[in-house]
């Protein structure tokens, strides 16, 4: 695993998709797809009646043996020795998606407008710089946080 996991409490989460706007803007993620996803249901009567919903944010877990890397034929996608992000080279990159096959929740997306591979890496331009990933810096409620492990 990684030396990093964003922690979703989703008492706090509004659903108000900014954790995502801000994931896209930063990572300039074009129209139609995304690196992370927040999935709600609802609203549902709870066991007493009370409406509700069931909210649920999805981001790359940074396994650890993750089969996106093990599947990859050029080499593109990897697994950083000294913290476990799992990473993707775009100039090894082919985008032939058998990253995005291998990966049991889909989290590796094919970019048509690049013809590469994009996925959550936590925004590891801030976290070496000392920072937070996008997504939970610009989280309204504060559901998403940034553990160091």
């Amino acid at each position: 695993m990684a030396s990093y996991r964003i922690k979703f409490d989703k008492k706090r989460c509004i659903a108000c998709d900014a954790c995502l706007v801000h994931c896209k803007v930063k990572n300039k993620v074009p129209v139609g797809i995304s690196l992370n996803r927040l999935t709600v249901e609802g609203p549902i009567a709870d066991k007493d009646g009370k409406p509700t919903a069931k909210i649920k944010y999805q981001n790359c877990m940074h396994c650890k043996n993750p089969e996106c890397v093990a599947a990859c034929p050029t080499g593109a996608m990897y697994k950083r020795d000294e913290d476990g992000l799992v990473l993707v080279d775009l100039n090894k990159c082919d985008g032939c998606k058998a990253c995005v096959e291998a990966c049991p929740w889909s989290v590796p997306v094919f970019n048509e407008e690049s013809g590469k591979i994009m996925k959550c890496d936590y925004c590891v331009d801030r976290v070496d710089a000392g920072g937070t990933p996008a997504c939970v810096t610009g989280c309204t409620a504060q559901a998403l946080t940034f553990i160091r492990k």
